[in-house]
């Protein structure tokens, strides 16, 4: 589906507004750009054509000038040779020779002018493809920085790991209630070696269990970057 009908459509758009009327920018600013590289690459054939016009015009002006130029030596061989009536053929057929260079100007003024047009062209579709490729970067870059945020609020929004980290703490908390009902029945008393060695099991037990919990958390933590 094309979305600008002729060229003059394509150099006075309104890329921004365009945009905004698209349900979907990206698709839509990727289509005006494959337009406008196929517009581009028409006009330039176009001008590839006009060009070798030209070329092939000149070399015909050449080659009439130079029988031009033949007729005006038979001329002037046929008058001194005193036949006036060749004389005057040979200057009837170089009177139609220049009608037809006359005509080959021309053809050639208003190939000239088609160039001109065609190069203007080509400066104005390469300034607006410049601004859609522009265009087409900036939301490339939107499109990744609101990736990138939403990664990160996603992470930082994980039911997991504020799951762990609540776990971690309720850890915590058992550690100093377990710690606080050691220290309260210690209190007043010194301890036994049979009430020592019962202690340190306990900790044990309980600073194995925290190292554990921290390992998983750590593991989420690490799952979830990747």
């Amino acid at each position: 589906m094309s979305i600008f009908s002729r060229l003059a459509d394509i150099v006075n758009s309104n890329v921004s507004a365009l945009l905004d009327r698209a349900e979907d920018p990206e698709k839509m600013i990727r289509l005006m750009i494959q337009e406008m590289e196929d517009t581009l690459v028409e006009v330039r054939s176009t001008a590839a054509r006009a060009i070798a016009d030209r070329k092939e015009t000149e070399r015909r002006l050449t080659r009439l000038s130079d029988a031009q130029s033949e007729w005006q030596r038979k001329a002037e061989l046929a008058l001194a040779k005193g036949r006036e009536d060749l004389a005057k053929g040979a200057l009837l057929e170089k009177s139609k020779l220049a009608e037809t260079a006359k005509a080959l100007d021309e053809e050639l003024e208003r190939l000239d002018v088609s160039l001109g047009k065609h190069a203007d062209d080509v400066v104005k579709l390469e300034a607006k493809l410049s601004e859609v490729k522009a265009k087409q970067k900036a939301l490339q870059a939107r499109h990744s920085t609101a990736s990138s945020q939403l990664k990160v609020r996603r992470q930082v929004h994980d039911s997991r790991i504020e799951d762990a980290f609540t776990r971690f703490e309720q850890m915590e908390r058992r550690l100093d209630a377990t710690e606080g009902d050691v220290e309260a029945f210690d209190l007043g008393k010194g301890k036994t070696l049979s009430e020592e060695i019962a202690e340190l099991e306990v900790e044990g037990a309980i600073e194995e269990e925290l190292a554990a919990l921290k390992a998983r958390v750590a593991s989420n933590s690490a799952e979830k970057d990747g």
